[in-house]
Parts: structure tokens; sequence; C-alpha cells
């Protein structure tokens, strides 16, 4: 169901997380040990901040492994802070528009996980989501519906707030149409300046997220790559399972319902609890 990846430092080039790990999101792509799929084959996707202040997007329904586009793009460019997602669809169809990251403006958005239920209040979260949103909606996927209604109520101004209410808004609604437990999810969001992880499922059994334990300890796991030497102190991932075990410690598994906020360097982790807006 989903994996995703993010990184926030120095710029780096972008194979040096999609392609060059030990258990890198190709490898995921074809056999991930920690999702519920060990395929995920639906598509993958990434989103960069270069030098424009809204990012870059690459969406492709081809497997990740399989997509040579992919791996030039991460061969030549170079991000400060990017996300790359690759699909593995959990009902909607596999097309380009419903690839991850989903972009609006500088916010990029990704999400492993689904909403439970989804094709019973689809049309109710819909229209919760505010008139000028509505024309970059492009795709069908749960996942594009919760970053507009977190657009909604106010992820500009406060990302992990926002947040907090549109997952409570989509459990209030599915809870009037008794569904249990709707959301499962890790989410990773960006302004570009910012990286934003959320842990986080009604049942309280989220899907995996780690992030690095530390700057040094990251330059440590790469130490082999070409890249190595691009690493500086400010260097983070969060991702959906470790890109390799080699080092002990490294991974820092993120707890359940708790968000992180990376921000040059500093990483903080505080509670994530869902509200009705």
């Amino acid at each position: 169901m989903c994996r995703w990846i993010s990184y926030i430092g120095n710029p780096i080039p972008l194979e040096t997380l999609i392609t060059e790990p030990e258990n890198s999101l190709i490898c995921q792509s074809l056999s991930a040990k920690m999702g519920v799929n060990p395929t995920n084959a639906d598509g993958v996707g990434l989103g960069w901040y270069g030098r424009n202040n809204e990012p870059g997007v690459y969406h492709s329904v081809l497997p990740a492994w399989g997509d040579q586009n992919l791996r030039e793009i991460a061969h030549q460019v170079e991000s400060h802070l990017f996300l790359a997602h690759i699909r593995h669809s959990t009902g909607t169809p596999v097309q380009s528009t419903n690839c991850h990251p989903f972009r609006y403006a500088n916010w990029l958005f990704v999400h492993n996980g689904l909403i439970r239920g989804f094709h019973k209040i689809h049309r109710e979260l819909l229209l919760a989501i505010a008139p000028e949103y509505f024309p970059a909606i492009k795709g069908s996927t749960d996942s594009e519906i919760i970053f507009y209604l977190a657009k909604t109520f106010g992820l500009a101004k406060n990302p992990i707030e926002a947040m907090e209410k549109a997952i409570g808004f989509i459990e209030d609604v599915a809870k009037a149409h008794d569904i249990e437990n709707p959301i499962q999810a890790s989410f990773g969001i960006s302004d570009g300046e910012t990286l934003y992880a959320i842990r986080y499922s009604s049942e309280g059994d989220s899907r995996t997220l780690f992030h690095t334990a530390d700057p040094e300890t990251m330059k440590e796991l790469m130490a082999k790559t070409p890249h190595a030497d691009l690493f500086g102190s400010h260097a983070h991932a969060v991702v959906s399972e470790p890109l390799g075990d080699k080092l002990p410690g490294l991974w820092v598994p993120v707890e359940e319902a708790t968000a992180i906020t990376i921000n040059k360097g500093e990483l903080k982790t505080q509670s994530f609890t869902p509200k009705l807006p």
C-alpha cells in the first residue's frame, strides 16, 4: 500500500536516496519489506524544489523499476528538499493524475494508506473542499481529497493543525455512515522550506514510518556512495521503511499518532490528535 521517501538538507542528486541505497525506493517497488503489499507497481512520482518557488513534479504510471525516465531525472536533478512516492492503488484507476506527490502552489503532499469506505463518503468530503481549490483537483483518489481538505482548513497557516482538522472531519463523516476506523495513513508534506510527516490511523495501528536519527549517522549510511560528501550538517530523511539495515540506530520509528517537523536541521515531534474544524 504505497511507499514514500523524503529528504531535507544540502542539495543532493535525487538518485542518492531513490536508486543507490541497499533498500532504495526502486527496490521497494518490487519487494517492500514492511508494506501490506510487497509490490508497488501502480505508478511513481517525484516532487522537488529547485530555483523556483513552485516545485517540479514528475508522474508516471509505469512501475518504478521499469521507468527509465525516473532514473534519468534522479541522476540529473539535485535538490535540497524532495519527496518521492511509489503507488499501490486501493481501488482508484492507475493514471498519472492519481500519482503522488500532489502539488498546489508551493505545496507537495504524499500519502500511504486509505480512507475506508471512501466510495460512501466521497461526495460529502468533496463538497467540503473550498470552491477555490476545485479547479486544482485532477484525480480521483482519497489522498488528493485529504490534501485539499487540509488546504481548506488552513494548511498554509498551520500544517499540523490543518491536518488534524482534515482527519477529524473525515472521521466524523465516516462515523455518521457507520464506517469503522476510516483513516490509515502516513503523510509527507512540504512548503519548500519545512518538511512535515505524520503517522496516524483511526485504529491506532498505522503504516510504518521512520526518520533518520541525526545527520552524522545519515552520512555514514551513504559513506560508500558517490555522493557521500554532499551531505551537510542539516540532512534528514523520513521514509516508509529503512533504506538499509547495516547501521543499527540510524532509523528511528515514528511513534503512533505523531507529527514531525524538520527545518534547518532541527527535528521536532508532537502528538497528532484529530479534531473537528
